[in-house]
């Protein structure tokens, strides 16, 4: 597999279930390289299921998912192992190792690939750097750090191999109001800046258009509307999209009572 080509990424009449429950009908998606998608919707539409067939974590029961043009072959666990090294994962809650410092859970794939100590110390640095982690906490265990602080470790975990995709799942969901907000600002900020093929999990319509992109709203396992978020805002395909936005307009209200203003991108 060349490193030199594009990282675009296709899912080409995916389909996933588990056992009688179709958690992803067919499915075609593209991933273009630079690009930054919203998967939106709420809780069991597909969106968590779509993301794992993209990391080769799940196999599509139908179809197929391209990476650089070449369908990914589970019998193949060496060039899925090298595909999954091009890709940054954030799970949700972070999914740091408690035994394991800071330090060890940012680095924890540089030292299974034996990286130099000289090359692993330069990296963390940056990364550190980037994130605004600080320094001090690196040998902190996770139950000694803030949830920010832990979201900081997994996103330097993530891109500890610099990644060219990277790959979020509701990485901001769990944490504090005013916390999120900080780290939503500093992660598109870095978004921005590294220029990498991104690919965004979020039930929250306010956090799609923070980071704006191509939005993808899913239902029950299907794509209802993909476009802009002023796609979805001005012209709904769907009565489902209308709901949706309604919905969300609503909780706006709610959480923020002095303002009538929704979100724009």
């Amino acid at each position: 597999m060349s490193s030199s080509s594009p990282a675009d990424i296709r899912l080409e009449r995916a389909s996933r279930s588990f056992d009688e429950t179709v958690a992803l009908h067919e499915i075609d998606l593209a991933l273009e390289p630079g690009s930054t998608t919203i998967l939106i919707g709420p809780s069991g539409s597909g969106k968590s299921t779509l993301l794992r067939l993209v990391t080769g974590l799940l196999e599509p029961d139908t179809g197929c998912v391209r990476f650089r043009g070449e369908p990914y072959n589970p019998g193949d666990e060496e060039t899925i192992r090298q595909i999954r090294h091009e890709m940054g994962y954030v799970i949700q809650g972070g999914g740091l190792f408690p035994h394991m410092t800071a330090r060890e859970n940012a680095t924890v794939m540089a030292r299974h690939l034996n990286w130099s100590r000289s090359r692993l110390d330069e990296r963390l640095d940056r990364l550190v750097d980037m994130t605004h982690f600080p320094d001090d906490g690196l040998d902190r265990y996770p139950a000694q750090l803030s949830g920010g602080q832990k979201q900081r470790v997994s996103l330097m975990r993530a891109l500890m191999l610099d990644p060219e995709v990277l790959l979020l799942d509701e990485p901001l969901g769990a944490l504090d109001p005013m916390i999120r907000a900080d780290l939503q600002r500093e992660l598109r900020q870095l978004v921005r800046e590294l220029d990498k093929t991104v690919l965004l999990v979020t039930h929250d319509l306010h956090e799609a258009a923070f980071f704006g992109g191509n939005v993808v709203l899913m239902r029950q396992g299907h794509t209802v509307q993909r476009g802009s978020l002023p796609d979805l805002l001005d012209d709904p395909n769907d009565p489902f999209v209308t709901r949706f936005i309604e919905a969300q307009r609503s909780e706006w209200t709610e959480q923020s009572p002095s303002s009538d203003t929704f979100p724009k991108p």
